[in-house]
């Protein structure tokens, strides 16, 4: 129902956000007036502050709405048709509801997603019970979120049947070919003693599955359903409990401090999956992976705690904790024994996140490429010893300098951003000092983010490595240093297309009030558009290289234009730049070699091929429900892509080798080691980066034998 959010806020400080108070009354702190609070807060947030505020009215009700559903049962199995008739009358209420803190559609529809939980369990253990008819015939088509829901529950129960024969089916055809090449075998197992095993597994992954679902929080239920509502405004827009912002916090600057595990809801208890290289875990070498971690103790309690049903969330609370604290667990080894382990916490640095460097073999006799690899715009602004990806980057470029090499590669591959003041520094690393990108907010506030700083970190030929996972903050270094001639980029058809800026509001800090529901936790909302500055935006469209490669994903659409509510392409005015660090000349040139050796090069043409293949086996939604004609079909696809399996096993970069300075780091720690030549391993096999080393090779021999572009 259209009704604007009331104007609640007089404007974004410097300083922060005015704080408002709700209109609705306190009641004493309960679990129901913390959730109306939270879902008051965040919308009336996006309402002041985002880039392009919804309208709550009908239409937000109605979109949102199928989200939540679509969120909720994106695979089709929870609910029918019969049940959402029941939902129906909430359909234009959402926004309503929203404005006013109030969760009667969510509660109903937990309601009957509960219910029809416990229905559905019984229909998958009712079904597996018995043999499947692995030769029943026709097809399955799977139904996703643009499919609709089956009409009532006797039909919602044969797509159960048929949903599980297909999963069954699958399982069934890959033990028997595992069987096949188990030479420890004096006979081969048949489909149907194969059959009775794979229910028993599925019957344990479905268990294992709504084990998980019935122990979810509800305040995980219902940051999902929030989420629903801001996915409305911008997929980029959504709603963090205090978990998950620690999580995000954690991610973003590499460090953490625990005792540096991966774990695994397993059964009902904690696995390990990983240990951190350098953590405390790792050190102590007590704890191993698949130790199964029974119970928690401080060290201020007698008594361990007993983590046995308990969710990941909930184990991961008692794990963490603050530098020199002790934690005591008891674990159960693989081999059955049982003992506790105390392990004092520590910060632990996630170094594999961080900014690395190699030295390469260029195209020519003595020719030496630095490579660069960078897996985000990281920035630990809580620590004064943090990791900063621009001081970071700028301490790999003066480590290759010192060698003498004659040009940078700067892998931006999968680079899913971060930190928008990182990439600006970043980008003042190879131009004397300039304008970096445009930020404009709703109220068509300009605001142009400069270098500074004259000095030039290198001044020689760059290549800029993208692909369709390059987004953000990778975008915006691409496209300026693409803008000012500066670098060559080399990549897919074009970057993600993410041309917006989010920033994180504490609710706690925008409301009076309250203290008794709070922490309330944290919105990440958009609240400007970026802009290259020749004036185009990222957005939707992304950066499209100087020289586009050949690319497995290429016929598949990916990126912000994938997203709903993603926002418009829009364009203003550029901003004069110009820079004389190096020029890039002749880019025409520099494209017709490099498309005359990939039109020549044997992978490249596979990978053209293979990304033709992936598109047609990505749009197939329909499986055999017969073993024999499963199998046909499986044998038919593997027989097809046996010629693209080995397509980067061969060694193509030559030379890939550490500073000389990087090889203590690897020299004391052997699973370092083991990780770096991994790596160095990958980097040889890479033919994106041998054509690229090719680009500049072309560069350098332009820029030296036939003048550069004035």
């Amino acid at each position: 129902m259209l009704q604007r959010l009331p104007l609640l806020f007089s404007g974004l400080l410097a300083t922060g956000f005015f704080a408002f108070t709700l209109f609705s009354p306190q009641t004493g702190g309960s679990d129901e007036e913390k959730e109306a609070v939270i879902m008051q807060t965040v919308m009336r947030n996006l309402e002041r502050y985002h880039f392009s505020p919804a309208e709550l009215d009908d239409e937000f009700s109605t979109a949102a709405y199928r989200a939540y559903l679509d969120q909720l049962d994106g695979a089709r199995l929870f609910f029918c048709k019969e049940d959402l008739d029941k939902l129906s009358g909430y359909r234009n209420l959402l926004d309503d509801q929203a404005r006013e803190g109030k969760l009667d559609f969510f509660n109903a529809v937990m309601a009957v997603y509960d219910a029809n939980r416990i229905k559905t369990q019984e229909w998958y253990r009712d079904i597996l019970s018995e043999p499947f008819d692995l030769e029943k015939g026709g097809t399955f088509e799977v139904r996703e979120k643009e499919s609709e829901w089956t009409p009532n529950a006797v039909a919602q129960r044969v797509y159960w049947e048929e949903y599980l024969l297909r999963d069954a089916i699958r399982r069934v055809n890959q033990k028997m070919e595992e069987a096949a090449k188990d030479t420890t075998l004096t006979e081969q197992p048949t489909a149907i003693e194969l059959e009775k095993e794979v229910r028993e597994d599925i019957l344990e992954t479905f268990d294992n599955y709504y084990d998980r679902l019935d122990k979810a929080k509800r305040s995980q239920r219902l940051s999902s359903y929030i989420n629903a509502l801001t996915g409305m405004f911008d997929p980029h827009t959504n709603y963090l409990r205090p978990r998950d912002k620690e999580n995000f916090d954690i991610r973003f600057s590499g460090r953490l401090e625990g005792i540096g595990a991966t774990l695994q809801a397993t059964d009902e208890y904690t696995k390990v999956t990983s240990l951190v290289v350098g953590g405390p875990a790792w050190k102590g070498k007590e704890i191993e992976e698949d130790d199964m971690i029974m119970a928690v103790r401080q060290d201020d309690q007698k008594e361990a705690v007993d983590i046995k049903g308990m969710t990941i969330d909930d184990v991961v609370d008692k794990i963490r904790g603050p530098k020199g604290t002790v934690v005591h667990l008891t674990v159960k080894k693989p081999t059955g024994e049982i003992s506790e382990i105390s392990i004092t916490r520590d910060i632990i640095v996630i170094d594999d996140k961080f900014a690395r460097s190699l030295i390469l073999d260029g195209k020519e006799e003595g020719e030496q490429i630095g490579y660069i690899y960078l897996p985000s715009f990281y920035a630990d602004f809580q620590n004064e010893d943090g990791h900063f990806s621009a001081e970071d980057v700028k301490v790999e470029i003066e480590k290759l300098k010192n060698v003498g090499v004659d040009g940078i590669i700067l892998d931006l591959r999968d680079n899913g951003g971060g930190s928008l003041a990182e990439v600006v520094k970043m980008s003042g690393l190879f131009i004397e000092k300039g304008p970096v990108v445009q930020v404009k907010d709703r109220r068509d506030n300009l605001d142009v983010l400069r270098d500074t700083d004259p000095e030039v970190q290198y001044d020689g030929p760059l290549a800029i490595m993208v692909n369709n996972g390059s987004a953000s903050a990778s975008e915006i270094i691409a496209a300026a240093l693409q803008d000012y001639d500066r670098a060559v980029i080399v990549g897919s058809s074009s970057t993600f297309g993410k041309g917006t800026v989010q920033r994180f509001i504490d609710l706690d800090r925008t409301i009076r009030g309250y203290e008794e529901v709070k922490p309330l936790g944290t919105v990440k909302l958009t609240i400007q558009k970026f802009f290259r500055v020749d004036g185009g935006s990222t957005q939707l469209r992304g950066v499209v290289p100087d020289i586009v490669l050949p690319d497995v994903y290429a016929y598949i659409e990916s990126g912000e234009k994938r997203q709903e509510n993603a926002l418009e392409w829009t364009q203003i005015a550029p901003v004069k730049h110009e820079q004389d660090a190096f020029i890039i000349g002749n880019i025409d040139l520099l494209r017709k070699r490099s498309a005359e050796r990939v039109g020549n090069n044997a992978t490249f043409a596979l990978v053209e091929e293979n990304a033709t293949r992936f598109k047609r086996l990505r749009d197939r939604n329909t499986f055999p429900l017969s073993l024999e004609d499963y199998q046909q079909r499986e044998q038919a696809d593997d027989e097809e892509a046996k010629k693209y399996k080995k397509m980067f096993k061969d060694e193509v970069v030559g030379g890939v080798a550490n500073l000389a300075v990087d090889l203590p780091t690897f020299e004391e720690d052997e699973s370092k080691k083991d990780r770096n030549d991994e790596f160095i391993k990958d980097v040889k096999r890479d033919v994106y980066i041998n054509e690229t080393l090719y680009i500049l090779n072309d560069l350098i021999n332009m820029k030296m034998g036939m003048g550069m572009k004035e």
